[in-house]
């Protein structure tokens, strides 16, 4: 009896031992920048139009511009980039699974015929051998140490990791789309402006060469209002470029060649605005919700769980074999129950000299780890500074858009009392047009600060993590 027992003793082992881990077990990201998590709001959020209300994922909605949404929606429907994001989460299953199954017994069949003729002197005549037989054939490794379930744990976390850079994608290219549209909008507005001044430009023109064909106007004003008018035109040509780029550059984002956005966009339409109360969120929910820092978080995660997979590399291994067969020399010998035959093979495998192979490899999972730690402290820190440093910008261009917007109105109301000069005969003609350009470039200026508004706006939404929703996250009512 103690005698059959022999063969299972390293199956008792394996059983013994299969709640053994290797490697440290990983409790959670470290705690970084404690004191503006703990405070509660940003340090820059002190403009009154910032709220520490939570943020909303689809925030381009709070644009109010339909053509913008449509466009996002397109994006996040047939870009590549989201495309080959999501296929790294499938890799990244896949190799979970593979990591699973490992630890699973494994069985394969098979059936050979084997056919030896073996050569004799002239007496005998040579031996023919024939052996058929079909059987199974079973295997598994005993997780003595741990390994492999630190390489599902690593392979979850990969997983986690992979689904984060899709979000940081979302992220990313949702303010690509609004940040390409507001500058497209911008310059729109701005070249109808410009092709209006230089129609202004071309009247003034026109009537100092007049002037000066009477006598009451000089050759260098002339020359003044020729140059003027030529350099209008060359930033009417710049303008034109950057718009048709952009064009292009929104339908490359939404999936599509080149062009194919010039019907949709064709017509000028205005600079979308952010709302009047802007929702920003706290720094812990910044750094619980934006996507670089929890892939970065996984990624702390994975290579911790790589020093468990390392370290039970170190340590002896237990195997068993299985062999199961019918067989013998004809063919029917395979149907014949009395010709089973049977191997139980466990093995054992002790490391003994590797010249410090698998040291360095615990060493080098550790070093992983330490690199991956200081990455996601730097993530947590750079999130930080990218959102404080938006809101401080974001306060200083609503108070750029304010004083553009009064000085546009004071020039409005220059204008309307030099048109009644005009009118009353105490100024000329290109006093009156001058002053219609003055409006026109202070409108100009107000357009564009508008569009840094917004634009400030889309960056801050990205510098908090914002464009994606967790699973099962419904978007909020239109």
């Amino acid at each position: 009896m103690r005698a059959a027992l022999y063969p299972l003793a390293p199956l008792a082992l394996a059983i013994v031992l299969a709640g053994c881990t290797v490697g440290p077990d990983y409790d959670g990201p470290p705690q970084v920048a404690p004191g503006a998590a703990a405070a509660g709001m940003f340090a820059r959020a002190e403009d009154p139009a910032l709220t520490a209300a939570p943020a909303l994922a689809r925030w381009w909605e709070q644009l109010s511009d339909p053509v913008l949404n449509g466009l996002i929606d397109d994006a996040l429907r047939e870009n590549p980039t989201l495309a080959a994001a999501r296929a790294r989460i499938a890799q990244a299953q896949s190799r979970l699974r593979q990591q699973r199954v490992a630890q699973l017994p494994g069985l394969s069949g098979s059936a050979s015929y084997l056919r030896l003729e073996v050569p004799g002197d002239e007496a005998s005549g040579g031996t023919l051998i024939q052996a058929y037989n079909l059987g199974a054939t079973a295997s598994w490794e005993a997780d003595l140490a741990g390994g492999a379930r630190r390489g599902v744990e690593q392979a979850i976390a990969t997983r986690g990791q992979r689904e984060a850079e899709l979000a940081d994608a979302h992220v990313t290219l949702t303010a690509q789309v609004a940040q390409a549209y507001v500058a497209l909008r911008d310059a729109q507005t701005r070249l109808d402006m410009a092709r209006r001044g230089i129609a202004l430009q071309e009247q003034a023109l026109a009537l100092t060469r007049a002037r000066q064909t009477a006598g009451t106007a000089s050759a260098r004003e002339v020359d003044r209002r020729l140059a003027d008018l030529e350099t209008a035109r060359a930033d009417v040509g710049g303008i034109t470029v950057q718009a048709v780029t952009l064009r292009d550059q929104l339908a490359v984002l939404t999936g599509r060649e080149p062009g194919a956005l010039d019907q949709l966009l064709a017509a000028t339409g205005p600079v979308p605005l952010p709302p009047a109360a802007v929702a920003v969120g706290d720094p812990a929910a910044l750094i619980a919700r934006r996507p670089d820092v929890r892939a970065a978080e996984r990624a702390l995660a994975a290579a911790t769980s790589g020093i468990g997979v390392a370290q039970a590399k170190r340590l002896p291994g237990l195997s068993f074999l299985g062999i199961l067969g019918l067989g013998g020399p004809h063919p029917a010998d395979v149907f014949e129950p009395s010709n089973l035959s049977m191997l139980l093979a466990p093995r054992l495998t002790i490391p003994l000299l590797d010249f410090g192979r698998a040291k360095a490899g615990v060493e080098l999972a550790r070093a992983q780890r330490d690199e991956a730690l200081s990455a996601y402290r730097g993530k947590v820190l750079a999130a930080l500074e990218d959102a404080e440093g938006n809101l401080a910008r974001f306060g200083e261009s609503r108070q750029r858009l304010a004083s553009l917007l009064a000085a546009e109105q004071a020039t409005r109301h220059a204008t309307q009392l030099e048109t009644q000069r005009y009118r009353a005969g105490t100024a000329s003609l290109i006093d009156q047009i001058d002053a219609e350009r003055r409006l026109l470039a202070a409108s100009a200026a107000a357009v564009q600060a508008q569009a840094r508004l917004t634009l400030d706006f889309v960056a801050g939404n990205r510098s908090r993590g914002l464009g994606w929703s967790e699973p099962g996250e419904a978007p909020p009512a239109r």
